[in-house]
């Protein structure tokens, strides 16, 4: 499943440049993320970069969105190819 930021976000903007995939930008209020770019980092990292940075703890997972590790890697590989 793909990440998303909730209302607690402070916009310290730390998050926006760990993201390998750039699917964090900023929003009308705060960082948002385009949950068709969001890979969770699978392809890059073993952990969601941006969750490890944020201090505030407001990334969770998106209970909409939600995608197996197999899916997550065909999004992260169609990005990759994407770029090339």
């Amino acid at each position: 499943m793909a990440l998303m930021i909730t209302d607690d976000c402070i916009n310290c903007d730390v998050c926006e440049p760990e993201c390998p995939n750039d699917a964090i930008y900023m929003g009308p209020e705060i960082y948002e993320i385009d949950p068709d770019k969001c890979t969770e980092c699978v392809g890059h990292f073993s952990e969601p970069q941006c969750q490890q940075v944020c201090p505030v703890s407001c990334i969770p997972f998106n209970p909409e969105r939600r995608e197996t590790q197999d899916q997550l890697y065909e999004k992260f590989e169609r990005l990759q190819a994407a770029k090339a």
